[in-house]
């Protein structure tokens, strides 16, 4: 009896020490009979945001999937690990929202959002092994589009200084002008001699810029006539998200809109696929700037 307690208590010890390292959420529109070995997804388009802010937005198509596993799981359209997304997930509460707009707005559909923990240790049960924990899938009805929302703790997030600025509720014109020329002095930043530009990627960890540097392959993509345009300042809208995060987009289309055809021009795959990378993660659809408390604006995304 003694033996069977410590190895009880062991085992509720060692699972107590399991530490959730990421939190995933996927999304899949579809129609058919959940019931039956495979059902049918919903075209359209998906629209991912975290606490307010865009994150993404991806093409969800036509296909035949299946249902697998006793509690009926498909296979997700969308799927958003929340520890990719970085400094936008703060410690604490965070709510991922997904909102999908189906190309036939008339249909009807089902709306299907799964979740799960991922947890630093594996556990096995019942003969299947799994570091995943905290799972759970929400159904609805739906016909036009869809909102379905998911709160989760971001224990696992690196606390950032911009995460305790102050809320911005509204933006003045002052505001405006200086987020402008935030935008304008990061597209006028792709150019030699790229030290501005250098500096932009070294606040990216994820980035190895040392071996951007050595590949040399930003430079060799100014050379091939790769250009990043400067966004008219009328053309840039600004949204509050109710934080301390405020979004500036163009009215139409990509901030940065450059002519990805000018990569072809850059010889090598090598060469294209590290410009191409390292530029897109520079220069994204839309940036995401925070206010300092005392009064300057900076980009956080």
């Amino acid at each position: 009896m003694k033996n069977a307690l410590l190895a009880l208590l062991a085992l509720l010890s060692h699972g107590a020490m399991a530490a959730v390292i990421n939190y995933e959420v996927s999304f899949t529109p579809f129609v058919g009979d959940i019931a039956k070995s495979h059902v049918e997804t919903v075209p359209g388009k998906a629209y991912v945001f975290l606490n307010n802010v865009p994150i993404a937005e991806q093409d969800v198509k036509k296909t035949k999937v299946p249902v697998i596993f006793d509690n009926r799981e498909i296979p997700s359209s969308v799927w958003v690990p929340a520890k990719s997304l970085g400094g936008m997930v703060r410690k604490g509460k965070n709510t991922l929202r997904i909102e999908f707009v189906p190309t036939d707005m008339k249909a009807t559909y089902q709306s299907r959002l799964q979740w799960n923990e991922v947890t630093d240790q594996v556990r096995s049960s019942e003969g299947r092994s799994t570091n995943r924990g905290g799972e759970g899938m929400e159904t609805k009805k739906s016909q036009g589009k869809a909102v379905l929302e998911r709160d989760f703790a971001g224990d696992f997030a690196t606390e950032l200084p911009w995460h305790k600025y102050p809320a911005v509720n509204a933006l003045n014109d002052e505001d405006r002008q200086k987020l402008a020329a935030l935008v304008k002095d990061r597209a006028e930043a792709f150019k030699p001699n790229f030290d501005a530009l250098y500096k932009i990627l070294a606040a990216k960890p994820e980035l190895q810029v040392a071996e951007i540097r050595k590949m040399g392959c930003l430079e060799k993509a100014h050379a091939a006539g790769v250009r990043v345009p400067v966004p008219v300042a009328a053309e840039l809208e600004f949204a509050t998200t109710g934080s301390a995060a405020v979004v500036v987009a163009r009215k139409s289309g990509a901030l940065y809109p450059f002519d990805r055809n000018s990569f072809a021009k850059l010889k090598g795959e090598d060469m294209q696929m590290c410009a191409g990378f390292v530029l897109s993660a520079t220069y994204p659809p839309r940036l995401v700037a925070a206010k300092t408390p005392d009064g300057r604006w900076e980009v956080v995304q």
